[in-house]
């Protein structure tokens, strides 16, 4: 984590936020700085500097309703963790003078724990439940830069916009689903900036694995209670069959090889597996049931570009037709030509976007054509899977 540290162990706290505030000013002021800010930083203050945002001032920040506020942690998936959280931080927090801020995905405050002390310069500041903390509304602040970087991120004193926030340090940190890989929201550990402490990084990511750990524990738990309950269906069925969650992760299989998630089952609608060819999900109490339909198990699939894209999966008496976004369906042209040996996050990347930087993104794109189109998108390599049938067609089918 010390690539994203603010201050390197040793450093004088004071003389060196100082130095921020001067180059700070300097930049917000449109002056020559003493030096260049972080690359981190001098990102962020030219997002904010051009959306107009004023550092002297508090910009914008009236908190949602307590309504609002409930309504968003009832459905956020981070409610089972937040004793997680607690358990981790809350411990050092008022004896070190911490204040620990769960955030959404948009960079909504959703719960605080921590220093009665803290918490009241933080109300002061208006860094309160219910209070959008993303760069657009309060400038660059360490939540709304790690959902702008999508990256930990750690600011120290003047490495804030706003003039105001100055005398803190914010240490922020993405909580992902581990299942899929979505942003579900931010962690941030929050101080004066002059108790800057060099372990802070490590706990708060400390705290972030814990978490989605307990999440992939409760996703476990929940297909072990699916595949229980199935148990009477599954052996009174013949052939082929998957059992799954409502999300299409696989709690059961039987008569063909394991993979871990389908398409996202939807009553009445077809899905196309590898192995068992076109398939229509029954539904269970918790979860689907999914099997073969009438025909052959070979899949046959049409990739139609145009406007918009389509795929096209055809059994021996149906055809389904879904669009496709026009990303998924220049990943699917670009993995069809690739062949059978397929492509690394790196390759594709490279492909798609010109570099190799955007691993995640990738990662994120296929996780999400995954949920469409289920494992005719394979990977480990990412690549078509091996018993779909694809022809690409540029113009529109007659």
């Amino acid at each position: 984590m010390s690539h994203f540290n603010a201050v390197r162990p040793g450093t004088n706290l004071s003389q060196y936020a100082r130095e921020l505030t001067r180059i700070h000013d300097c930049v917000v002021s449109g002056s020559s700085a003493p030096q260049r800010p972080r690359a981190v930083v001098a990102r962020s203050w030219q997002r904010v500097l051009q959306a107009g945002l004023d550092a002297s001032r508090k910009n914008y920040r009236e908190p949602l309703s307590t309504q609002e506020v409930l309504r968003r942690r009832n459905a956020s998936p981070l409610r089972g963790v937040i004793s997680d959280l607690l358990a981790v931080i809350s411990g050092v927090a008022d004896a070190s003078r911490l204040l620990m801020v769960v955030a959404d995905a948009e960079g909504v405050v959703l719960w605080r724990a921590g220093s009665v002390a803290v918490r009241s310069h933080a109300d002061a500041l208006g860094f309160t439940e219910g209070a959008d903390w993303s760069e657009k509304q309060v400038g660059t602040n360490a939540i709304g830069t790690a959902l702008a970087e999508a990256a930990p991120v750690q600011l120290f004193s003047a490495e804030h916009f706003e003039q105001a926030q100055h005398p803190w340090y914010c240490t922020a940190h993405p909580i992902h689903d581990p299942r899929t890989g979505e942003l579900l929201g931010i962690v941030d550990v929050s101080g004066p900036a002059l108790s800057l402490h060099p372990t802070i990084g490590a706990l708060v990511q400390t705290a972030v694995r814990l978490a989605e750990a307990q999440l992939w524990r409760g996703h476990e738990e929940r297909l072990a209670r699916l595949r229980q309950s199935a148990e009477p269906l599954v052996a009174a069925t013949r052939g082929p069959l998957l059992v799954v969650d409502e999300h299409g992760w696989v709690a059961h299989h039987h008569g063909i090889h394991a993979r871990d998630r389908i398409a996202v089952p939807r009553e009445g609608t077809a899905l196309t597996i590898p192995g068992m060819g076109i398939c229509l999900p029954e539904r269970l109490h918790e979860g689907w049931l999914v099997r073969p339909a009438e025909g052959g198990r070979a899949i046959t699939a049409v990739l139609q570009l145009g406007s918009p894209a389509t795929l096209e999966v055809r059994s021996a008496t149906d055809v389904w037709r879904m669009p496709l976004s026009e990303r998924h369906a220049e990943v699917m042209q670009v993995l069809h030509a690739a062949g059978r040996s397929g492509m690394s996050a790196g390759q594709l990347s490279l492909a798609l976007y010109g570099d190799g930087e955007h691993l995640v993104t990738v990662r994120a794109e296929i996780s999400r054509m995954r949920r469409q189109l289920g494992t005719l998108v394979a990977t480990k390599p990412y690549r078509i899977a091996d018993d779909v049938n694809l022809t690409v067609l540029s113009e529109a089918l007659g």
